[in-house]
């Protein structure tokens, strides 16, 4: 009987590590993105950079199973590619910051003589004007030339910008880094939402403490389930109905450290 227990948990134990090993095969960390798409891609006729500062005119680039196989002038093609022409087009290596205020107005905070307890924030608001959910990044972007430069040299090619100011910051906007009107740099207008425990520009009292930070965010949630709720709505909250759509995108918060 013990013998035939200690096979048992012998088995067991065999299973477990089978399935734990192909486990790890399956989840295990790839040095690289996560793309397994397959099939072998021509793009040709391209302006091509291979950095900031070298350009390649009528260049190919070969991908094979999302990994790049050639790159540069007068590569010949793989048979069996499928081909793209890029002609008029360019191909940039870069990569993507996603916590950026590129673009965006400067955040100036200036400070009341006396305590202010009141929004000072005239229209259909918050009553607490650090919650800033109805800030929308892409409406107030603006390209910046020596900026965007500086981003390239540094490897970059799109960012994810907001405007880094209040507890709830509005969204974020998807943006590349070349030099033409903002309509034609902007990739996704609201793109992400943004919060933080830093109250910004306002210059309410309120919240003083990070505890009353903490405070204010929770309470700012269970304002909007509120409002969310209404059948009949006798009022209207501009920054509770942009802080209930907001809750649909990706939620990016400031931690601080």
């Amino acid at each position: 009987m013990i013998r035939t227990l200690r096979i048992f948990i012998v088995l067991v134990s065999l299973l477990i590590t089978h399935y734990s090993i192909l486990a790890q095969e399956t989840t295990f960390h790839t040095n690289g993105p996560d793309d397994y798409r397959e099939g072998l891609h021509a793009f040709v006729n391209a302006t091509l950079y291979k950095d900031y500062k070298t350009k390649v005119e009528n260049a190919i680039l070969v991908i094979k199973d999302g990994k790049v196989l050639e790159a540069g002038a007068g590569i010949s093609v793989p048979t069996g590619a499928i081909m793209h022409d890029l002609k008029g087009k360019y191909i940039y290596p870069s990569f993507i910051d996603i916590y950026s205020d590129y673009g965006m107005p400067p955040v100036i905070k200036s400070h009341a003589e006396e305590p202010q307890y009141e929004s000072n924030i005239k229209g259909a608001y918050n009553w607490n004007q650090a919650i800033k959910a109805d800030f929308e990044a892409y409406k107030s972007f603006l390209v910046n030339d020596a900026k965007a430069d500086e981003l390239r040299k540094q490897g970059f090619g799109t960012v994810l910008t907001h405007r880094k100011d209040g507890i709830a910051r509005g969204t974020g906007t998807v943006v590349t880094l070349n030099t033409e009107k903002e309509n034609k740099v902007v990739l996704k207008g609201n793109a992400s939402a943004h919060y933080s425990f830093n109250k910004g520009t306002s210059t309410q009292a309120y919240p003083e403490s990070l505890m009353g930070a903490i405070a204010l965010i929770r309470q700012t949630y269970l304002d909007a389930l509120w409002y969310k709720g209404l059948t009949d709505k006798k009022e209207y909250n501009i920054t509770l109905e942009a802080w209930n759509n907001d809750q649909a995108l990706p939620q990016i918060f400031d931690a601080g450290r």
